[in-house]
């Protein structure tokens, strides 16, 4: 029997718990209808401010390895827009609307009451400045009765203090996180960096970002049984389990169907159905958190021990390639050798193996 997907985030119910995240895709409700359709469970307007973002060119460039650098800003559509034009049409359109707003008090007061008269179904409030982020959040709940989510950003001194502060304040919820930055790339064939910001900065996101975000989803999912969406490198269903399992109830996305298509969001979701199925869960509320009992307090200083499996082993040999102290050798015939004088336990070449030959269990 196939996982439901379909799940629920203060009292609505979404087609999946994969949610767009504010960025490129969401630009307007046409972005939003689009994501909608592909089966987006909600989707996140790019963040509405008193004056529309004017971006420099280019704005966004291929980082590889499954990511990107940015240096977009908020919408580029003026704020009236979106509260006449774009959350009406979305809404209209099928989709459940969470409405971006930032970046400061001023802001909050400018914008929550309109968003929410627009339709929108929840609140996102996104600020730069972590010691503004508890007062926009008490000032945004005094504003509407719609749910109330805080997006928190990992470039931030104590991000999980941010979450309690939040929280104290009124959040029902957590977006954790944004992107990091600023960072650098630059064009070595032009001497000149990749984007067009101020001195060629830009933000990260995708893959090369995952475990950042995991961690700071698993720390705040100890100190609140409030949703978290988790954002931050989910790519495929192997990272949107890895993010509930480390806390998250539900799941973002923005580079990946950027990357991918927005189409991919089908697909995305039928590969979170089969990998649950797969790994034994017979629900989405199974999987949340279920990683964080096995967060060890301490090192673990037991070695663990090795199997291999000859008949699953592809010989691509990755395992001996990547070793670093040469404790591991590999025969034509798929005959596995390990030097223990010479391995340190590192772990690296059960972590390598696709096939799932090679494993490492704790004794």
């Amino acid at each position: 029997m196939s996982i439901n997907l379909t799940t629920e985030l203060f009292g609505y119910t979404l087609q999946s718990p994969v949610i767009l995240g504010s960025g490129p895709i969401s630009y307007g409700a046409e972005g939003i209808i689009r994501a909608h359709k592909a089966g987006i469970g909600a989707v996140t307007t790019k963040t509405i401010r008193d004056k529309k973002a004017d971006n420099p060119f280019p704005h966004i460039a291929f980082n590889g390895s499954n990511s990107l650098i940015n240096a977009e800003k908020w919408t580029d559509f003026p704020a009236e827009q979106w509260v006449e034009e774009e959350i009406p049409k979305a809404k209209e359109g099928g989709a459940v609307v969470i409405g971006s707003i930032g970046h400061t008090p001023e802001e909050v007061e400018h914008w929550v009451g309109p968003v929410d008269r627009a339709g929108a179904d929840m609140i996102e409030l996104v600020s730069y400045m972590p010691e503004t982020i508890a007062s926009m959040t008490a000032k945004a709940k005094k504003l509407t009765g719609k749910p109330v989510i805080v997006k928190l950003s990992p470039n931030w001194t104590d991000p999980v203090q941010a979450a309690k502060d939040v929280l104290n304040a009124g959040a029902d919820g957590i977006t954790a996180m944004d992107s990091i930055g600023p960072v650098l790339r630059i064009n070595i064939r032009t001497a000149r960096p990749m984007l067009g910001g101020e001195h060629g900065y830009g933000w990260l996101t995708g893959s090369a970002i995952k475990p950042v975000i995991v961690r700071y989803v698993a720390e705040i999912a100890v100190i609140t049984d409030k949703p978290i969406i988790g954002i931050g490198g989910v790519m495929n269903p192997e990272d949107a389990v890895e993010m509930l399992m480390a806390g998250a109830t539900h799941v973002g996305v923005c580079t990946a169907p950027i990357l991918k298509g927005v189409e991919y969001i089908g697909k995305l979701n039928t590969g979170i159905a089969g990998l649950l199925q797969d790994l034994g869960y017979v629900s989405l509320a199974d999987v949340s958190g279920a990683a964080l009992q096995n967060l060890p307090k301490d090192e673990i200083m037991e070695k663990f021990s090795f199997h291999f499996h000859r008949d699953t082993c592809t010989a691509c040999m990755r395992c001996v390639q990547v070793c670093p102290y040469d404790a591991r050798t590999l025969s034509e015939k798929k005959e596995m050798d390990l030097n223990e004088e010479l391995c340190r336990y590192c772990g690296l070449c059960t972590t390598v193996c696709n096939p799932g030959a090679l494993k490492g269990e704790i004794r």
